[in-house]
């Protein structure tokens, strides 16, 4: 934990001095590492630790697996909804936990308020999902061994930090100002990838389910990352006719399509892009969009397709308790239900 907190810190102190006259017209600082850039770094990142991004199974006997979406937490000094969001995921067994963007404003001491909170909850989450054995070998040192028996997989650590805890967040713009995709990156590496769940056999197909994470912070997705996609960068794993099908997809993405309101801010995807991503997601036959950033809850169905706008779960932006998170019911046959989770957690007064 120290040493990431301290690459956090080394992070800020290498990048202040070309960032701090950085500012856009309307007195935003603005990040020093494009979509271009972010996407190329994220593409070398994941292609070289797909492993780490593992398949999540689903059990046999599960009726159902659930996850859980949060967006804009703005961590500072208080990290308490996050926090909250990780208890409630882990207390309610969902596989996953998603995060659309603005994580914490840009300072290192936020990013490690933040490294503070994940490792509370991959000590909860280890608690909950692993068996933890230990072993003494014949000079005395002492061997932990976290096992995962539902994945069969075996952690040796000496620290709780290296335990795998299933939390997929997007980048958003108050990431990248300041320079904070170096921060940003510190923590999470990539910032455009895709995630499968194994739901199971039917006949002589596997069947999994599909989640797309997009880099949308700066507003567009930029040429590096739509010719990656046009590739099929993000839907080529699995094919049908290897006999393994995609179910279910659902995509996740900072920056909105729909606005909330005519006096709400809209996207500011280009309208070429706005419309490549409705034709995409079509094409994708996804179920699900998720987006965040204006802070107001929309709910839109185009196509076929649901998207659902989420307001803010910071409580600076929403001291009082509410429904924040959204969490998502994925049936054995396939069909969904989601439904609003509500956050209790209020920021002590300063």
């Amino acid at each position: 934990m120290k040493k990431l907190q301290y690459t956090l810190l080394a992070a800020v102190a290498a990048l202040v001095l070309i960032s701090c006259e950085k500012v856009s017209p309307i007195g935003v600082l603005v990040s020093g590492t494009g979509v271009e850039d972010r996407v190329k770094m994220s593409n070398i990142y994941f292609k070289q630790h797909k492993a780490e991004y593992k398949d999540l199974i689903v059990p046999d006997d599960a009726d159902e697996y659930t996850f859980l979406v949060g967006a804009d937490s703005h961590v500072t000094d208080d990290a308490g909804r996050m926090d909250e969001m990780f208890s409630i995921g882990i207390e309610g067994r969902d596989l996953l936990y998603a995060h659309l963007g603005d994580i914490a404003d840009t300072k290192a001491e936020y990013y490690i308020n933040l490294d503070n909170s994940i490792l509370r909850a991959k000590e909860k989450y280890a608690e909950k999902n692993y068996e933890k054995s230990t072993f003494t070998d014949d000079d005395g040192y002492e061997y932990t061994f976290y096992t995962d028996t539902l994945n069969e997989k075996i952690y040796l650590n000496s620290d709780i930090e290296d335990i795998p805890l299933p939390f997929y967040p997007v980048v958003g713009n108050h990431d990248i100002t300041h320079n904070g995709w170096a921060l940003w990156s510190s923590l999470f590496h990539s910032s455009f990838y895709d995630v499968w769940v194994y739901v199971g056999e039917i006949g002589t197909e596997t069947i999994y389910d599909h989640f797309i994470f997009l880099d949308t912070a700066s507003g567009t997705l930029g040429k590096e990352q739509v010719d990656l996609i046009e590739q099929g960068y993000v839907d080529d794993k699995y094919e049908e006719e290897f006999g393994i099908r995609t179910r279910n997809t659902f995509v996740f993405s900072h920056t909105n399509i729909f606005r909330p309101r005519a006096v709400e801010f809209a996207s500011t995807f280009p309208r070429e892009e706005m419309f490549f991503l409705l034709d995409k997601f079509a094409e994708w036959n996804a179920s699900m969009v998720f987006l965040g950033h204006v802070h107001k809850w929309d709910y839109e169905k185009v196509n076929g397709v649901e998207y659902l706008t989420l307001d803010s779960m910071s409580s600076d932006n929403n001291p009082d308790p509410g429904d924040y998170l959204i969490r998502v019911h994925v049936k054995k046959d396939g069909t969904i239900k989601w439904e609003p989770v509500h956050m209790s957690y209020t920021a002590k007064k300063k």
